[in-house]
């Protein structure tokens, strides 16, 4: 197993670059406890490190766009994105732009316009369908890109094909488990990257993933995995061929 402490920023980014960035391809990252809790006192930061922080920011580096539904948004205290100086850097020399953009999925539309994602100079996307609140879709397109793809759900497929359109391929699902369970239901989970941190969490927590029930599975295959100093452990899986 190689070891992250050893390896530089560009070292880092080789290990997690897919082989052709024009093909859609969807990434989700999710930090676990070793016995499954995806969260403590109801936030995944508690779970995180500096290693894990690390890697993190590699992955958010290569995204053209960053997927999140609305609990998690709402939950983590997100803000915009803006990635550091030496990412927007190396965004910059490779192409692209200096920030991923920030999709929200959201069914009931429960945001405020006023929340701080919507503070930025570039506009947030929020993807809906036909079957939400028609008055929180007004107010929310003063504020964001407002996309509606389905009739009484979103149809994940249809985001995923919407943002290749845009020129944006390269999708990176943050959550939350609602989120990668209808992803997964979907079948358009390409590459799992899971951080899997040293902590017992105990009884109480939710997995990584949440939605109805089902007896499918999808095989991936281990592609990379790295060792940390503080002993957390990084395992990248992607889609059998």
């Amino acid at each position: 197993m190689r070891q992250l402490d050893e390896l530089s920023d560009d070292e880092l980014i080789e290990v997690y670059r897919v082989e052709d960035r024009t093909v859609p391809h969807l990434r989700a990252n999710f930090v676990s406890s070793l016995d499954g809790a995806v969260e403590i006192d109801g936030q995944s930061k508690a779970l995180s490190s500096d290693s894990d922080s690390r890697i993190f920011s590699m992955i958010r580096r290569l995204a053209d766009v960053v997927l999140v539904g609305a609990g998690t948004i709402r939950d983590e205290g997100y803000t915009p994105l803006r990635l550091s100086a030496a990412s927007r850097k190396w965004r910059k020399a490779n192409g692209l732009a200096e920030n991923p953009t920030l999709a929200v999925v959201s069914s009931r539309l429960e945001l405020s316009p006023v929340n701080p994602i919507f503070k930025s100079a570039e506009r947030p996307i929020v993807i809906t369908h036909e079957a939400s609140p028609p008055d929180r879709r007004e107010a929310l397109a003063e504020v964001a890109d407002l996309v509606v793809l389905g009739d009484s759900e979103v149809d994940l497929q249809a985001v995923v094909e919407e943002f290749a359109a845009r020129g944006m391929p390269q999708i990176l699902c943050e959550g939350g488990p609602h989120l990668l369970g209808a992803l997964t239901a979907a079948d358009l989970v390409d590459e799992f990257c899971l951080a899997l941190a040293p902590l017992l969490a105990g009884p109480g927590s939710g997995r990584v993933t949440a939605g109805p029930p089902t007896t499918l599975t999808r095989q991936l295959t281990l592609a990379t995995s790295l060792g940390a100093s503080d002993d957390y452990l990084f395992f990248r899986y992607l889609r059998e061929s």
